[in-house]
């Protein structure tokens, strides 16, 4: 084993959080903020990259992995967590929104992930966070994630996150599953991604569901999303006051009653 042998178990229902168990000098990476609480004696330092063997490959390896990472939209820096103590000790990770967080094992996924952009979490050092780059022009396009997707590599523990409630699929060979592209958390090596058509003038315009879907073609293992943290943000966003300091449904002659009637009794 290259990356470090951890425990974990995973707490809540809608707002999850994992606690990670380190034995004496284990390390795990986080991305910076998802840090919840952790025993004393667990020492906090901020490194380039993902912490993975190409961390100690030089200034020029560094840089490589850090440069990675700011193409899938992440900081320059990750946070690794050492045990310096002579003991067991345990940290916990939370999620960012509400949702399920998804244990990868590396090893039963032939060493590689791929998953969306932003939802890894946390990971066992000697895990690599590196790009994928969609091979093709209509995926990358029309894909919902663009041409760069995020991959996972390595023998330990990674932890993502996925919004709403999950979908775990373990698709045969030539088995095809269409997804909305935005739901999508991840998959593993071998699922063939790309995007097709959804065809028909009044399902383009009217359905509301966009022009495309995600083909993954098996075999392999594909996990799936109910609720993207964009469609959320996008049902916030259009719920928000508008100029003014009126909500959307405000504007309607029974705005006001309506919001004695449901509780908000703003004046």
């Amino acid at each position: 084993m290259y990356a470090h042998e951890i425990d974990y178990q995973i707490f809540g229902e809608e707002m999850q959080y994992v606690e990670i168990e380190l034995d004496p000098q284990e390390v795990v990476v986080a991305e910076a903020g998802s840090f919840m609480m952790m025993d004393n004696g667990i020492k906090m330092e901020t490194i380039f990259g993902d912490g993975s063997a190409q961390q100690q490959s030089g200034i020029f390896g560094k840089l490589l992995s850090a440069g990675k990472r700011v193409l899938t939209g992440e900081s320059l820096f990750m946070t690794a967590y050492t045990n310096q103590n002579n003991r067991k000790s345990k940290i916990s990770f939370a999620s960012p929104y509400p949702g399920k967080i998804v244990a990868i094992d590396l090893t039963k996924y032939q060493g590689k992930f791929i998953c969306q952009k932003d939802s890894f979490l946390c990971a066992a050092k000697g895990v690599s966070i590196g790009i994928e780059f969609s091979r093709k022009l209509g995926t990358g396009l029309f894909g919902g994630e663009g041409f760069i997707m995020q991959k996972i590599e390595g023998d330990g523990m990674a932890f993502v996150h996925s919004g709403g409630t999950l979908a775990r699929r373990e698709l045969q060979a030539g088995e095809v599953l269409k997804v909305d592209t935005g739901c999508i958390v991840g998959f593993t090596k071998d699922i063939d991604y790309d995007i097709e058509f959804i065809g028909g003038i009044k399902n383009s315009i009217f359905g509301g569901e966009g022009l495309f879907f995600a083909t993954l073609r098996g075999p392999g293992v594909v996990y799936v999303q109910s609720l993207p943290f964009s469609r959320l943000a996008d049902r916030i966003i259009a719920s928000a006051p508008r100029a003014g300091g009126k909500s959307r449904e405000e504007g309607s002659l029974l705005g006001g009653l309506g919001n004695l009637l449901d509780g908000d009794n703003r004046f």
